[in-house]
């Protein structure tokens, strides 16, 4: 059996290289979402104007990676207190964003995004949108 994930923190390039090296993370696909654009295009997301995020979905197998620890490394891997921006890739598209897929995600997402904000390693408060 295995679990979904989707998050966006920046590149998703990046970010996809980094999941994939977890132990536990069997598949990864980049896209956009987050946004009310029909099927943009990578031109279109260049604008910054889509209302989409450049996103990964990971599908993970829940038995060896828990949703939590992906979480706990997605955090470690890009700055979630900087609005829509990661290093020097700025704009909407590039901002902090973690789209559950039930209940069961969305609060362990917020327990994490409390976690985070409470362990005092970013500057500023996490802005990720849940």
């Amino acid at each position: 059996m295995t679990e979904t994930a989707i998050l966006a923190g920046g590149c998703f390039w990046g970010m996809e290289e980094l999941f994939r090296q977890l132990p536990g993370v069997m598949d990864t696909r980049v896209g956009y979402t987050g946004g009310d654009f029909e099927n943009p295009t990578y031109n279109d997301m260049k604008t910054g104007r889509t209302g989409h995020a450049e996103a990964l979905e990971i599908t993970f197998d829940p038995a060896r990676l828990s949703y939590k620890k992906l979480l706990e490394f997605f955090f470690r891997i890009h700055d979630p207190s900087t609005p829509n921006r990661q290093g020097n890739d700025r704009g909407t598209q590039y901002r902090s964003l973690i789209c559950y897929l039930n209940e069961q995600q969305k609060n362990t997402a917020a327990e994490v995004i409390r976690e985070v904000d409470a362990s005092g390693r970013w500057p500023c408060k996490v802005l990720t949108e849940l």
